[in-house]
């Protein structure tokens, strides 16, 4: 799609997404440091920190672009149908083709099993 300068950017859902990641991201990073025994050192909050703007920025010309995820309210409600109704729409509209023959597939007794019976004559 093409850049719409009137498109609607959600700053609100890029912050509050950013802000769950930082703070999942700094749990993980403290329990991982200190499961080591390694010092937590303060660079490692400061990249997280810095990856706020370039998320917010990039969500936002994504936003302009026309790209819009999917809210959990809409995936949850978008469920796929149930394989019963899926199953029988495919036969209704069309009957199956037989799959290509393969080495395994069978048509009847095999011709290449040796058998211990002498060969009649």
């Amino acid at each position: 799609m093409a850049w719409d300068s009137s498109r609607p950017v959600p700053w609100r859902r890029l912050v509050r997404e950013w802000l769950i990641y930082v703070g999942i991201a700094s749990v993980g990073f403290v329990i991982y440091y200190l499961a080591r025994g390694k010092k937590i050192d303060v660079a490692l909050f400061a990249g997280l920190l810095s990856s706020g703007p370039m998320y917010v920025l990039f969500g936002g010309l994504m936003a302009k672009f026309g790209y819009q995820r999917k809210t959990m309210k809409e995936l949850r409600s978008a469920r796929p149908a149930p394989r019963s109704q899926t199953a029988t729409a495919t036969t209704t509209t069309g009957v199956r083709s037989k799959p290509t023959p393969t080495k395994r597939t069978s048509t009847g007794p095999s011709q290449h099993r040796r058998s211990n019976k002498p060969k009649r004559r």
